[in-house]
């Protein structure tokens, strides 16, 4: 068993991946114990697959998952972790805006007692606008989130072998995992450092990036739900005042225009209220219902060097780490 996983997810990434793997190498070279570097393929419809097949078949030390489709980045670190069989597992992306070389501090930490040792970004050399919407991402989960707020921490992280498994046996089939690792708790400690702007590839678009926060939002809040309910009342208040002042307006003869022409603006805006709050509403249901499905958060093509992972082991999972952390 390896002291250390390293679990990537892969998306039309054939661009930076030698350069990653060599990071990866130099970076690892002196762990004690060993490790395995863990790629999952997500679907990519480039050369990345064949590229990291290449590398497991002659490195027993590169394990090689391929997914049967996309299926997301969170769902194929899920997958990674899954097939990870070292005693602490570290999840990066591969486009090295997570350096490498931050790895053996990390573990260390790790090695030292903390349960959890996350990468926390100081700065970013990123667009104005990126900048801009992750710290307004960032700023709206602590202050709604039901999770400890860890600044600006992303997927960067190096976790034991308990979290692991905890983690593994939690059922959400929407996976937010930096947010389900602050859940868990135990020491959790930040190692800071500076997020490189991307050198090769495409990052994720920002309707992407809008789809993960609102994932974020309603997996790990109830404030939206909360602020349906609060508009909704705001609103209906709102319109039995200024429907009672028009009331008196209208005797006294001060207003003028028809009375069903302030009526039809009344009955617009309430419907678009009552419109926005049953979206709200649905998206948490469209969660309960993908939920009660129960179908596979992810399905794997073809391995090399990776361990059976038994479908059943999932659910047994939490008994067995939980018996683990007593």
């Amino acid at each position: 068993m390896p002291r250390l996983s390293v679990v990537v997810p892969v998306y039309n990434e054939e661009a930076v991946l030698p350069e990653l793997r060599c990071h990866l190498v130099d970076a690892l070279a002196e762990v004690s114990g060993g490790y395995e570097l863990v790629f999952v393929d997500d679907g990519s419809a480039d050369g990345s697959a064949a590229i990291i097949e290449g590398w497991a078949v002659e490195d027993p030390r590169v394990v090689f998952v391929q997914l049967s489709r996309n299926f997301g980045m969170d769902l194929a670190m899920s997958a990674g972790m899954d097939h990870a069989s070292g005693d602490f597992v570290a999840l990066m992306h591969a486009d090295l805006q997570d350096p490498p070389e931050l790895l053996p501090q990390m573990l260390a930490k790790a090695e030292a007692g903390a349960d959890v040792v996350y990468a926390r970004r100081i700065g970013r050399d990123e667009s104005v606008i990126k900048r801009f919407l992750a710290t307004a991402f960032y700023e709206m989960m602590a202050r709604t989130a039901r999770v400890p707020y860890q600044g600006q921490a992303g997927d960067f992280r190096v976790m034991s072998r308990r979290v692991v498994d905890l983690v593994r046996a939690m059922p959400e089939r929407r996976r937010f995992l930096r947010g389900m690792v602050a859940w868990v708790g135990f020491d959790q400690v930040p190692v800071e450092y500076r997020r490189a702007s991307r050198t090769q590839g495409r990052g994720a678009s920002y309707p992407q990036l809008f789809r993960l926060a609102v994932e974020a939002l309603t997996a790990f809040s109830d404030v939206p739900l909360a602020l349906a309910s609060w508009f909704g009342t705001a609103v209906s208040l709102l319109s039995g005042t200024l429907a009672a002042v028009l009331l008196v307006l209208a005797l006294t003869g001060t207003v003028t225009a028809s009375l069903g022409v302030w009526i039809l603006i009344a009955v617009l805006f309430l419907g678009g209220v009552q419109l926005m709050s049953i979206g709200i509403v649905g998206r948490y249901l469209a969660n309960v219902h993908e939920q009660v499905l129960g179908r596979p958060i992810y399905l794997v093509a073809r391995a090399v060097n990776a361990p059976a992972v038994d479908p059943a082991e999932r659910r047994s999972l939490s008994r067995s780490a939980g018996r683990s952390t007593t």
